[in-house]
């Protein structure tokens, strides 16, 4: 979770395609807006579901427009072959 926040303040954009479950995977993400600052992630809970599977909750903070942005979700994770990959999410 923390690098894929890590690739999202960046636009590291081939990383967050490359980490998405292949099935459920956009075709194409869009960069960051212009003036968008990332201010900080927290990572609520993480629960396993069971050795492959996994969720976590988490609020990402930042700021744009002059006006503070709240991300708040719960977040579908699947293992395989031995790596982890972000599935789908639950806006909150």
């Amino acid at each position: 979770m923390r690098s894929r926040y890590s690739a999202f303040v960046l636009d590291e954009l081939d990383y967050l395609l490359a980490t998405w479950q292949a099935g459920r995977r956009p075709a194409t993400l869009e960069p960051n807006e212009p003036g968008r600052r990332w201010l900080g992630l927290e990572v609520r809970r993480h629960v396993p579901i069971d050795a492959d599977q996994a969720t976590v909750e988490f609020v990402a903070r930042s700021k744009w427009g002059g006006r503070a942005v709240r991300l708040h979700e719960i977040s579908r994770f699947v293992r395989e072959d031995g790596r982890w990959f972000y599935v789908d999410g639950e806006q909150r």
